[in-house]
């Protein structure tokens, strides 16, 4: 990675979209860390306004017709052909207009379900409403970044200083898998950004406390503390646990030893249940809400919450939905959300107290679901949390508890929702008689991320200190199993190791035990699963019943490899973990130097 004058830390969250930066050029002491800023982002805020602002909402409203020459929708920089506006104006108009909004981007990025790469944005919209992929969508929010920075930090005068020649540290969820992580890459060098580096966002939160705590940080913890990182976003909900070790020069040092599933909870999910509480209380009093009103709703209740479970909010916040004829509602209508209510609602609902062997509930039986983001069967995040802390057990077996935790993302800025987590994670330590746990305070809910990812990007270069982290789960190829043919019998397939846990960037590996035969010349499917649990499988593994060990299905490689010759070629696998952070597979010729790059296939199986 070359080195900028700037190293840039940027958030690409579901709901909003940090950036921070460090300047290496100014002066300071040896082994000095450089300052970290928050870049302003300009955008639009109302028709012919254009404002800084500390974060850039990651919503996309879409124009049409006389709106794309619109004077009042252009930005203070030659925008790219595009046909969206992006950040706050997007986020507030689009409320009123939701069949024109684009939001959860990053959710719909690491949907398999679909097809990532083709324009299905807005979902739902109307078939004359011009539509992105979720990576088109989230290029248009870094192409917005990219065109801001270069506006306000480089001018006409000095193109060194554009984004696209700094080095550039971006977040993504430690669950995301090689596929999701692939995408973020694929639509970062979209918007012109070439040199990036990917950082997970648990990791990124605690590196900013470490900045904040600076050179006392060793004091703040101790050997054989286990930190959870508890970071509750928008869109999702992200656990890891880090342990502090004591390294052969007698210093602590932390590595990144779990991680949990990609769990699809957060901001949004409260938004929609607080909407559907306040449209329950309209049916009771005969008023029914289309569709168009209760994506407008939803987006209104979320300016509510946030107001509501502010440390100073008030008791109660308006709402209003927009009237849409006389066969529905004639006008508008104005409610409004009580912080009882919402106490009631999302506390209960999505914070519950349980115990620590409680398990998330499973899918209904419905035979038929619509088709959207798939969303945890169970809102219940403390659940969720149980789940992955028992799933982290000691050699006897038993949950490893954490002695400390870091709060980060969105929703975590209400005290009310951190003083019940620490209740429930209280009463776990009460119950197993394992001691106390304590809070480390966090930086910025919302400002954290990108700016622990300055902070690593200047780690990097030898200026601070690293997390040991590496993949945040295993992979696997599934094979078929070798035994005679049976009438009637399918093959069984097994889980082949090809990348195990931890596995470190810039870092590959060979399988060179166990041969395979590669078909050239025709199209084959290689099966890929993963798991965020099995900590303890290595290179070449074998798993049998892998279906009820944990692993599932994570993507299919699909590929029509071309060589000299045509038939089955011995071949061997190879794995690479980039130093950007993502995942390449290669079919390695046993005869001669021939290798056969498997591109991971991101469109859902069919």
């Amino acid at each position: 990675m070359k080195e900028g004058r700037y190293i840039v830390g940027i958030d690409l969250g579901t709901t909003n979209c940090v950036v921070t930066y460090a300047d290496m050029q100014v002066e300071r002491l040896p082994m000095e860390m450089a300052k970290i800023e928050l870049f302003r982002v300009p955008q639009l805020t109302a028709p012919g306004a254009v404002e800084l602002r500390d974060s850039l909402p990651s919503f996309l409203y879409v124009k049409e017709g006389h709106e794309d020459d619109s004077d009042a929708l252009q930005l203070p920089w030659q925008e790219e052909e595009s046909i969206t506006v992006a950040g706050e104006f997007a986020r507030e108009r689009g409320a009123e207009v939701p069949h024109k909004l684009i939001s959860s981007a990053k959710s719909w990025l690491c949907n398999s379900a679909v097809d990532r790469e083709s324009p299905i944005l807005p979902w739902e919209a109307a078939k004359d409403i011009e539509k992105l992929s979720p990576v088109q969508a989230s290029c248009a929010l870094l192409r917005h970044i990219r065109n801001a920075w270069n506006h306000e930090m480089a001018g006409d005068d000095d193109p060194s200083l554009c984004l696209e020649n700094q080095s550039i540290y971006l977040t993504v969820p430690a669950s995301f898998d090689a596929v999701a992580r692939e995408l973020t890459v694929k639509s970062a060098k979209m918007a012109g950004l070439k040199d990036i580096v990917l950082i997970e966002e648990p990791q990124s939160a605690f590196y900013a406390w470490i900045d904040k705590a600076g050179d006392d940080w060793r004091d703040q913890v101790e050997k054989g503390d286990l930190i959870l990182v508890c970071d509750i976003g928008g869109g999702t909900s992200d656990f890891s646990l880090i342990e502090v070790n004591e390294g052969e020069d007698g210093l602590l040092n932390l590595e990144r030893v779990a991680v949990g599933n990609h769990l699809l909870v957060g901001g949004d999910n409260l938004d929609l249940t607080l909407s559907y509480f306040l449209a329950e209380k309209l049916r009771k009093k005969k008023k029914k809400l289309d569709a168009w009103q209760m994506r407008g709703l939803v987006h209104s209740c979320r300016k509510a919450k946030e107001a509501l479970f502010s440390s100073d909010g008030p008791d109660e916040y308006p709402v209003t939905v927009l009237g849409r004829g006389s066969s529905l509602i004639k006008g508008t209508i104005k409610l409004s959300l009580e912080l009882a209510d919402v106490q009631q609602v999302v506390l209960d609902g999505f914070f519950p107290v349980c115990s620590l062997d409680d398990k998330p509930a499973g899918s209904s039986a419905t035979g038929m679901k619509e088709f959207g983001l798939s969303y945890e069967a169970d809102p219940a995040i403390t659940r969720h949390l149980a789940q992955f802390i028992s799933s982290h057990t000691d050699d006897q077996g038993n949950p490893r508890l954490p002695t400390a935790v870091v709060f980060n993302g969105g929703v975590m800025k209400s005290p009310l929702i951190r003083e019940r987590i620490l209740e429930v994670l209280k009463q776990w330590h009460s119950a197993s008689e394992r001691g106390e746990i304590r809070q480390i305070n966090a930086v910025d809910y919302d400002l954290s991320v990108a700016w622990g990812a300055s902070y690593y990007g200047q780690a990097a270069r030898g200026d601070g200190i690293k997390i040991r982290g590496g993949l945040g789960m295993s992979y696997y190829m599934a094979i078929e199993a070798t035994m005679p043919a049976v009438p009637g019998l399918v093959m069984p397939t097994r889980a082949l190791c090809i990348a195990p846990f931890g596995m470190e960037e810039g870092s590959q590996a060979e399988s060179k035990d166990r041969l395979f035969n590669l078909v050239v010349g025709e199209k084959v499917t290689f099966d890929i699963m993963s798991s965020p649990n099995r900590h303890d499988d290595q290179l070449g593994d074998v798993i049998d019943d892998w279906e009820d060990m944990g692993i599932t299905a994570l993507t299919a490689i699909e590929t029509e490899l071309e060589g000299k010759d045509e038939g089955f070629i011995p071949v061997t696998f190879e794995v690479k973990v980039t130093e950007i952070g993502t995942l390449e597979f290669w079919a390695c010729s046993r005869d001669d130097d021939r290798k056969w790059r498997l591109e991971l296939n991101v469109r859902p199986k069919v």
